[in-house]
């Protein structure tokens, strides 16, 4: 592989096998922009692959995709052999992304394009699932115009939609695909020269709904005075999956996890669910984390007349035209709560449950539409009980309530400290 110089470089992860001349017309107006290229080609199947350089003006570096199902610890024979285009996708995914990685650690590349269908689509967002948040990810797809959640997951990762099949270069595609091009030579460049910021207070991840903002709010205040960057996550799934995936990563020096709400819909089949595995991550880590029961008085669901009809007799609060929640019945936060105290029970990291019996929402304030002390009981006496060991700030204040908040906060504050203290020593 040749170097591609000093210029902004843009890594083209895609099939050559089928779409060589396409990715080729980009690559060309890449380098038209005064960006480098870096070809992974992730296709299978023979072909002429990429020439190299590709053009006069298009000068670039090719990882072939030998070398791509090598870093995925298989080989193209097995590959074509095995005759398994499901397992080819995920092999091929798993090797970009192992070769793109370094590359990127050590500033080489710059962003990253990607031109697919379904297929192509997964290998690229599986290219660029775990590299780093900011690193510009860019794919054009014929899938964009639906649900990108499964490309995008909790990545960065831009999606833009073909509106024809990425198949040969007319009149239609050369103005989509040159917008593609000309946006990821732009990002790539701003991205190159970032300004490194003089900033190394620690990170703070918190989870925040609408109902639990004011809480939020004052708390990150709090975290901001004793020397924190704070970043807020909207609990809507996809905030809550990004969460769990900065706690993984190593980055935070502690998590103020309030607005659990997430798991509700979890267990309910409301439509912002994070998975299973919401409030996991921090405690597998060993990150620090004070967490609290915000919003679990419901579920969410899309505008009225899309609520399953198994859940007409339960209560409702139309939030917006396109947002009804439903409340939870105490059998449901009963079953929350033990959830939540078995996984606060099973972190390696320090721990602190914090316990508003003053209503865990604004709907769930005393005469407030959700407010059903037999549900709070259910889900209060639960979680205490499977929490076993785990420290409880058990607060007879609610959950918005500025003072509940700031001792959070300061709680969490204290955890850190100590855990930095005994790093040290």
């Amino acid at each position: 592989m040749t170097d591609v110089g000093s210029r902004p470089t843009v890594a083209l992860v895609g099939t050559l096998d089928t779409k060589g001349a396409e990715y080729e017309w980009v690559a060309e107006r890449l380098a038209r922009h005064g960006v480098g290229v870096l070809v992974v080609d992730v296709g299978i199947r023979p072909g002429v692959g990429f020439p190299a350089p590709l053009t006069p003006v298009a000068p670039s570096s090719v990882i072939g995709q030998e070398d791509v199902a090598a870093a995925a610890g298989t080989s193209i024979a097995a590959l074509r052999d095995g005759n398994d285009r499901g397992v080819a996708v995920t092999a091929m995914g798993e090797g970009a992304a192992a070769v793109l990685a370094p590359l990127v650690a050590r500033g080489a590349v710059h962003g990253v394009l990607a031109l697919g269908g379904s297929g192509g689509s997964s290998i690229a967002a599986r290219a660029v699932r775990d590299l780093p948040i900011g690193l510009p990810k860019l794919i054009v797809s014929t899938m964009a115009a639906g649900d990108v959640s499964p490309y995008v997951g909790a990545a960065d990762v831009t999606m833009m939609y073909s509106v024809v099949d990425i198949s040969g270069i007319n009149q239609l595609s050369r103005a989509i695909l040159g917008n593609a091009a000309a946006g990821i030579a732009g990002m790539a460049a701003a991205y190159s020269r970032r300004e490194a910021v003089a900033d190394d207070r620690p990170l703070v991840a918190a989870s925040m709904f609408g109902v639990t903002t004011p809480a939020v709010d004052a708390a990150r205040g709090r975290l901001e005075e004793l020397g924190y960057e704070v970043l807020v996550f909207h609990a809507t799934g996809s905030g809550g999956r990004a969460l769990e995936g900065l706690a993984r990563s190593g980055l935070l020096a502690g998590v103020l996890d309030l607005t659990t709400t997430e798991l509700a819909d979890d267990l309910v089949g409301g439509v912002l669910s994070a998975g299973p595995d919401r409030l996991t991550a921090a405690g597998i880590a060993g990150v620090a984390q004070v967490v609290s029961l915000g919003a679990l008085d419901m579920v969410n669901f899309g505008p009225r007349e899309t609520v399953p009809p198994a859940f007409a007799h339960r209560q409702f609060f139309v939030h917006n035209p396109t947002v009804t929640l439903m409340r939870t019945t105490p059998e449901e936060n009963a079953e929350l709560g033990r959830r939540i105290g078995r996984k606060l029970a099973a972190a390696t990291g320090p721990t602190v449950l914090a316990v508003p019996r003053g209503g865990v929402s604004a709907l769930d304030a005393p005469g407030m539409p959700f407010e059903d002390p037999d549900a709070s009981k259910a889900l209060f006496d639960a979680v205490l009980h499977e929490a076993g060991a785990v420290e409880v700030v058990d607060s007879p204040l609610h959950i918005n309530d500025p003072e509940f908040a700031v001792a959070a906060a300061e709680r969490l504050h204290a955890l850190i400290a100590a855990q930095r203290s005994t790093a040290v020593v």
